[in-house]
């Protein structure tokens, strides 16, 4: 048997993020995920779905992620049932994500910036080496302290630059 989904999409919402009787962070949230076809119209329509994440993960996506940001959902599809307030029964239908990927950075607005899983800014460590995705050589590392010789030449500037297809990684 195998029960496996994986999405991208955006937050319709902020997520909510709840606890449990034993302490247990919950939260729920709902992503919109655009359909890969147009209606008769020539619109693209979008599924509205429900998802679920538990522990770690729940508070990192409700610390760091509002509505309208862009993530990546790893998990299962799962149905449970209970008995409503008026005693009919109640199917609910979600996905429980193992997973949780933020695909922009927390300060763009809807720009589609993805963050690579080998790059990630960390404010507990400054002197911590990581890898460079950006980098020709996957060996290379940098520091996060070395700013002042190493700094942006692009910062502030606003202007195009002229680079060729062949520079491109993609």
């Amino acid at each position: 048997m195998l029960n496996r989904v994986v999405l991208v999409g955006r937050l319709t919402r902020d997520p909510d993020l709840r606890y449990t009787p034993n302490g247990v962070a919950v939260a729920n949230f709902t992503i919109a995920v655009n359909r890969p076809f147009s209606n008769q119209q020539g619109e693209r329509e979008a599924d509205f779905i429900n998802c679920v994440v538990w522990r770690r993960p729940a508070e990192n996506l409700a610390n760091y992620m509002k509505k309208g940001s862009l993530i990546g959902v790893d998990g299962r599809v799962q149905t449970r049932n209970f008995e409503g307030q008026d005693g009919k029964r109640v199917y609910v239908t979600e996905i429980v994500a193992d997973s949780v990927q933020f695909l922009e950075t927390k300060g763009s607005q809807g720009g589609g910036q993805y963050q690579s899983d080998g790059y990630q800014n960390n404010q507990n460590n400054q002197n911590q080496y990581q890898q460079n995705p950006f980098s020709s050589n996957p060996n290379q590392g940098f520091n996060q302290n070395q700013n002042s010789s190493q700094e942006d030449p692009f910062k502030n500037n606003g202007e195009p630059i002229d680079i060729s297809d062949d520079d491109l990684p993609f």
